[in-house]
């Protein structure tokens, strides 16, 4: 009798989708993230979690998960429970990459997750530390070729927008260079900034306090026009490099197996969140455009970026053998 009932209720919340969202979120929601605190994700997380805990009622915490080129976040969020209270907001090229590289990745980057919204676009700027003799791209390339072992060139994580970038123009240029990969933006700049690495490539969220105190010098930035808190640095595509260029879109995805009303509810809590004007500025004036869309529309995005990074991960030579 107790079995009846039990499939009777299923079967009435089934027939009545939005009955899972009434209740929704009935406690805290946990936003992970791929990498350390301070980065780009973790910096707009923080200020998106603010925002949609005032829509939904309920603490939104954000959790850095800071391992494996955001692999273990990512497989956290494929393994919870598919109710909405964990979420994953990550890079879509970082999030393709590490199963490119790693065939043998602890998630799945299509069926592992599934889609809620587009959060903001980011781009990325090449920069060196403000004691070295390099002031242009052309210096950068120059200095690498005189250099006994190349240069040194910070990554902040294996398989992020900002390596991809920085191995692209590497390649695209001939500059003979060393990879150092970091967990994370803080630590690396923890090292560019006393000058023992050469180069790095990092988000403009990253970077900009450190431009505008000029702890950095800004050799070019990868984003379709300049930007206006150092106007003077040229675009990559200004440079010839415009190949160089990666793609930097973030979003949110939740458990797959969420219920598509608890699924719609988190996407129109993420738009409104995106359309207050506080949210919108701060997010702005760090060198981010601020986007949102459908479930779907993310999706199909997240379709074509997984197949677009393997195909770079394969030229690169970055697959393990």
């Amino acid at each position: 009798m107790v079995r009846t009932l039990v499939i009777l209720a299923m079967l009435v919340l089934a027939a009545r989708p939005d009955a899972y969202a009434q209740e929704f979120p009935t406690r805290p929601i946990t936003i992970l993230i791929g990498l350390a605190a301070g980065g780009v994700s973790d910096t707009m997380a923080r200020l998106y979690a603010d925002a949609v805990s005032k829509t939904l009622g309920q603490r939104v915490i954000v959790e850095n998960l800071a391992t494996g080129s955001g692999s273990m976040a990512a497989a956290a969020l494929q393994n919870a429970q598919p109710d909405g209270h964990t979420l994953l907001i990550f890079s879509g090229a970082q999030h393709g990459v590490v199963p490119a590289i790693d065939k043998g990745a602890i998630y799945d980057p299509i069926k592992g997750n599934q889609p809620i919204t587009l959060l903001f676009n980011t781009a990325n700027v090449l920069a060196v530390p403000a004691a070295s003799p390099v002031n242009s791209v052309a210096e950068l390339v120059e200095f690498g070729k005189k250099k006994a072992d190349g240069l040194t060139f910070g990554s902040p994580g294996v398989g992020s927008p900002s390596h991809l970038t920085g191995a692209k123009i590497i390649a695209a240029t001939g500059t003979p260079a060393q990879v150092v990969h970091y967990r994370g933006g803080p630590p690396m700049m923890a090292d560019l900034l006393p000058g023992r690495l050469d180069a790095a490539v990092m988000s403009l969220v990253l970077a900009r306090p450190y431009l505008l105190d000029k702890r950095l010098k800004g050799l070019a930035v990868d984003a379709a026009e300049r930007w206006s808190v150092v106007p003077d640095v040229p675009t990559l595509g200004e440079l010839g490099l415009r190949d160089a260029a990666v793609a930097g879109w973030y979003g949110v995805a939740a458990t797959p197996g969420t219920p598509r009303a608890i699924v719609q509810k988190l996407q129109e809590a993420f738009t409104t969140a995106a359309r207050d004007p506080d949210l919108k500025r701060r997010v702005e004036e760090n060198g981010l455009t601020v986007v949102t869309s459908t479930p779907e529309e993310m999706g199909r995005l997240l379709v074509k970026e997984v197949a677009d990074i393997s195909q770079l991960v394969h030229a690169l030579g970055l697959v393990r053998q």
